[in-house]
């Protein structure tokens, strides 16, 4: 039951956040579909690709298709005073996405008997493959490389899961909340990690 409701949060989040920029980019109809649905699924088609599991297995999530295709469809039909305030809402459910998905992608590999780096790989694969995608495809730098924190939320949930120091039902959905406001107010105070610029001066 908590794959399943992990499932089709992160589904709905990432399918309404793809839906909101390619609107926003003033894609028609039908990029705001495709852009909806590859953020929906494509990091889990990523981290099925790494893991051993087959792409094939992203066909048979019948139902989650429904339910983006509904989202996005919702989405699409707000009202335009809704879309005006779709920033503050649109990285909200970017949180929630990455949070879903980092959980169930890090259950997927626990699940499969993968050592703890592979864990992390597909927590953060799961997490932020989508919205890389879905970044690239609108012409955008990809959120998860921004100054912003963002993977490491990813990565946490990974070492949380794949160390069983978070097992039961109720504790992964402490850990989704906790993951998300954590996302929530690094985006909002600006969070950074250490950086260095570096710029090559080019001969005249």
């Amino acid at each position: 039951m908590t794959w399943e409701v992990l499932s089709i949060i992160g589904t709905i989040a990432f399918a309404v956040s793809g839906a909101f920029i390619a609107m926003e980019e003033e894609y028609d109809i039908l990029g705001v579909y495709i852009l909806g649905i590859v953020t929906a699924f494509g990091g889990g088609a990523i981290r099925n690709l790494l893991i051993g599991v087959p792409v094939s297995a992203l066909w048979e999530q019948g139902m989650l298709f429904q339910i983006a295709m509904l989202s996005i469809t919702a989405v699409f039909l707000f009202p335009n005073d809704l879309l005006k305030h779709w920033k503050r809402w649109g990285n909200f459910f970017d949180a929630i996405g990455l949070s879903a998905f980092a959980i169930q992608g890090a259950l997927y590999a626990t699940e499969m008997h993968h050592p703890l780096s592979a864990v992390i790989v597909a927590a953060v694969l799961t997490g932020s493959g989508g919205g890389i995608i879905r970044d690239l495809l609108a012409g955008r730098k990809p959120i998860v490389l921004r100054s912003e924190i963002y993977a490491v939320w990813a990565i946490l949930c990974g070492v949380a899961v794949g160390l069983k120091m978070i097992d039961s039902p109720l504790e992964l959905y402490g850990l989704f909340l906790i993951t998300t406001v954590l996302r929530v107010l690094s985006y909002t105070y600006k969070w950074k990690l250490p950086n260095r610029p570096f710029r090559m001066n080019h001969p005249l």
